[in-house]
């Protein structure tokens, strides 16, 4: 999977004359969004943290001879057996303090933290930071309810189609399907231009087919990509 960087500006010129051609043909009007990533996933890293503390502490106890052993070495090897209570409750609390924090040092690079990110929670993420951008962006800002949201997260390797009321109403999410399987497949070889534009190739042929242009529509919603 290659590794996807900023899109470049020609990249940005193909997806803007993609829209334009897709929108001669329709009242529908597209929005096109990249992002670098829907989110910083910092708390999918503290929950890792806490459950390895945790795992931590059950080692010990499916090992407590290895892990007395290791304290006696720890110590020196002078002490009698049998350690007082409160000390051992102290050593257990201090191990499971520094695997905490051994696993959130090493989570909170971003590399790592995305990859024990589970899918479900970016595939969450990515769809709640559609749907925001769409309210802001596209949601009941054209006179026939028009505006459709292509969103796509570098990161997360994932997109969403984000549609206005009038199309919701007409086109049933699987039908985007295709034109998101392109996008996906242009992301993964690390052409996210080619796949947005193939994208809103592929949407515009649906809106053309139940909101064809007609003369009176103005264009509502700006062709170009914005990229955050």
């Amino acid at each position: 999977m290659h590794k996807v960087n900023r899109l470049t500006p020609e990249e940005h010129a193909e997806v803007t004359a993609a829209v334009t051609q897709a929108e001669r043909m329709t009242d529908g009007e597209i929005v096109t969004i990249v992002a670098d990533q829907s989110d910083s996933y910092h708390d999918a890293g503290l929950h890792w943290a806490v459950a390895a503390s945790f795992l931590s502490l059950s080692v010990v106890a499916m090992f407590p001879a290895w892990f007395m052993d290791r304290v006696h070495w720890l110590l020196g090897g002078g002490w009698e057996r049998d350690l007082p209570a409160g000390l051992t409750l102290t050593l257990l609390l201090g191990l499971m303090i520094a695997v905490f924090l051994a696993a959130r040092y090493l989570l909170a690079i971003r590399p790592l933290r995305m990859a024990v990110t589970p899918k479900r929670t970016k595939a969450r993420r990515v769809r709640r930071k559609a749907i925001a951008y769409f309210k802001v962006g596209a949601e009941r800002r054209t006179m026939g309810r028009t505006g459709i949201l292509i969103y796509l997260s570098l990161d997360e390797h994932r997109a969403e189609i984000v549609a206005d009321e009038a199309i919701a109403s007409r086109v049933g999410p699987e039908v985007w399907g295709e034109a998101m399987v392109a996008l996906i497949d242009h992301v993964r070889e690390g052409r996210p231009g080619k796949g947005m534009a193939e994208a809103v190739r592929q949407v515009g042929a649906v809106l053309a087919e139940h909101f064809p242009k007609s003369d009176s529509n103005p264009n509502e919603l700006p062709d170009r990509l914005i990229e955050l």
